[in-house]
């Protein structure tokens, strides 16, 4: 495949492209079906894959199309997005430098540094950590992995779109946690090109509302940060990418509280023994709340997207 600009918006074709990259690295991650609220509904259950979280999927994407092989992996996370990057460059024999801020929690620092990664911990939001990795991003033969705004992210997370379309045929809703927006641009330009017919929802911690703003305000804009859910949800600015496939696919946004969350996750405890972290429990929360409710009939799709927190707070 030809080379791509950063901040195109991926098309099925490539998504399918990515899918057969990226296959001998990820899982193909199951599926369960519950009921919630009376409903009957799928939960995607991204939450095992490689390194807790679907990010392992945009990290493969980005390494294994990059035009030259990368000596250094260089990245910016709030703490996800860093795992599957020290997952990645682990996996592919390749050094890896994550830049993290001093918020993230302990868990997953710990778990980026057992990969072999070098954490630098900077700030006390991502967008600093951004910043102070983007001084070694230039460093000849590093290989800067963008979490959330960049072609091959994208392109990397639609594959989970391609799954649910296989996995869950005659779905008609698809409920995703929002932070950046990669995964739901990935999502909604796959299942767009798979079924057309499909709504994909966002769904976003009503304190770090970026697609919700930046629906409002007709453009990203920057929001302040905070919640249960900001360590992998706390981008401060949807990402552009995101936000033309937004506009372009008619995407809408649903915010949920802390409590919402809370409760979601430990709905899916007691009721799946999955131990989500509050991201990946976010989506649901939408469904619980009554904040999303489900016409009769509709087929609703779940993406429990992370698993990567401390198992004790349920």
């Amino acid at each position: 495949m030809g080379r791509v600009s950063e901040l195109s918006v991926p098309t099925y074709d490539e998504i399918q492209w990515a899918g057969e990259l990226v296959a001998p690295w990820v899982r193909r991650t199951p599926t369960l079906r519950v009921e919630v609220s009376g409903h009957p509904v799928v939960l995607k259950l991204e939450l095992m894959q490689h390194a807790g979280s679907f990010k392992t999927r945009g990290a493969f994407t980005n390494v294994l199309s990059a035009p030259e092989p990368p000596a250094t992996l260089v990245a910016a996370s709030g703490g996800n997005h860093g795992l599957a990057v020290a997952y990645a460059g682990h996996a592919l024999g390749i050094k890896t430098r994550i830049f993290v801020p001093e918020t993230a929690p302990a868990v997953k620092v710990d778990a980026i540094a057992a990969l072999g990664a070098e954490v630098d911990q900077v700030g006390t939001r991502y967008a600093e950590a951004l910043d102070a990795s983007r001084v070694i991003a230039e460093l000849p033969g590093a290989l800067a992995l963008h979490a959330y705004d960049s072609w091959p992210t994208v392109c990397g997370q639609g594959t989970l779109g391609l799954e649910v379309a296989d996995q869950a045929p005659g779905v008609d809703t698809v409920l995703v946690a929002v932070g950046g927006g990669g995964l739901i641009s990935g999502v909604a330009n796959a299942l767009a090109g798979a079924d057309g017919t499909i709504s994909v929802i966002g769904v976003e911690p009503a304190s770090c509302p970026t697609m919700h703003s930046a629906l409002a305000s007709n453009r990203p804009v920057d929001v302040e940060v905070g919640g249960v859910a900001s360590d992998a949800l706390g981008a401060s600015r949807l990402g552009e990418i995101a936000f033309a496939t937004a506009t372009r696919l008619g995407i809408g946004s649903v915010l949920v509280s802390d409590e919402e969350i809370v409760e979601a996750r430990r709905w899916l405890w007691r009721q799946a023994r999955l131990a989500a972290e509050p991201a990946g429990a976010a989506a649901l929360a939408a469904l619980l709340s009554g904040k999303y409710m489900p016409k009769e009939g509709e087929r609703v799709c779940v993406v429990v997207c992370g698993g990567n927190a401390d198992p004790a707070g349920l």
